[in-house]
């Protein structure tokens, strides 16, 4: 597919805090530190021309976090989402809930969802569909494991995934999805993907979704992050490729300097 649109691609970079800041006053001082980075940068997102930003506490944190982001232009989102509405099932959290915590963005399909708690590619579509529904905007994780990779099924697996998630989707959907490519085998391990390698993976994503749903122009638009390892010392190598829109950052963004260093290096990547 050539590269249409990237200029109305507005980058994303997502923080996935995972099971970490989330007492109230320890999400609540992150969330503080990592807006008054961004508004030292010039970075903050309420200005034009600058990335999206997203933060993803744990649910225990989102209210405090999402009153530390009140007025200033970030997005709070939710790691996880219960593919129910509601009923007796102990621990879960709802769509709803998650709105009425402040939250607008989801996580749906994060590697270690589908590895350590053993979600299927049913189970994820189920999510996908129950966030855009209750008015989420999800960002849907696809990757390969070290495994899968070192066998050359790499396409076939984020392939897989994809079409699990979209299927009885339309081509609007597209519009409010976003895609991250997160290779299993780099996350948390300090091993990241080349650029090339994750830039290739992100354009095959967007030719698939073309081809799935028959909507090529939408297809265009759907912005696609890198995620695996991402620090500030290599964020440009990734958000710099055409294919890349942004990233989903672990570790790296339980510091805000380090975090704010990563969408420093989104808002020089261009159109």
């Amino acid at each position: 597919m050539p590269e249409i649109g990237r200029a109305t691609r507005r980058p994303l970079v997502a923080a996935n805090w995972k099971m970490n800041r989330g007492a109230p006053q320890e999400a609540r001082e992150l969330a503080a530190a990592v807006r008054r980075e961004l508004e030292l940068r010039g970075l903050d997102p309420g200005r034009a021309g600058r990335p999206e930003v997203v933060l993803c506490p744990p649910f225990t944190g989102l209210a405090a976090a999402g009153e530390a982001l009140a007025r200033s232009g970030l997005a709070l989102g939710a790691q996880d989402v219960d593919p129910r509405p509601a009923g007796a099932f102990t621990g879960a959290i709802s769509a709803g809930m998650l709105r009425g915590a402040g939250a607008d963005w989801v996580i749906v399909g994060h590697s270690e969802r589908r590895l350590i708690y053993g979600e299927d590619d049913a189970t994820v579509q189920r999510k996908l569909a129950v966030a855009l529904e209750a008015g989420l905007r999800p960002i849907l994780c696809v990757g390969e494991t070290a495994e899968e990779r070192d066998a050359g099924r790499t396409e076939a697996v984020v392939a897989r995934q994809l079409a699990a998630a979209l299927a009885g989707l339309g081509a609007g959907a597209l519009e409010r999805v976003v895609v991250a490519y997160e290779p299993v085998w780099a996350i948390g391990t300090g091993r990241a993907a080349q650029p090339a390698d994750a830039g290739e993976v992100a354009a095959r994503i967007r030719q698939l979704a073309a081809r799935w749903l028959g909507a090529e122009e939408e297809a265009s638009q759907l912005r696609v992050l890198y995620g695996g390892s991402v620090k500030a010392a290599n964020a440009a190598g990734f958000l710099g490729h055409p294919e890349i829109d942004g990233a989903l950052v672990g570790g790296a963004s339980l510091e805000a300097a380090e975090f704010a260093a990563i969408v420093a290096a989104a808002a020089a990547r261009g159109g």
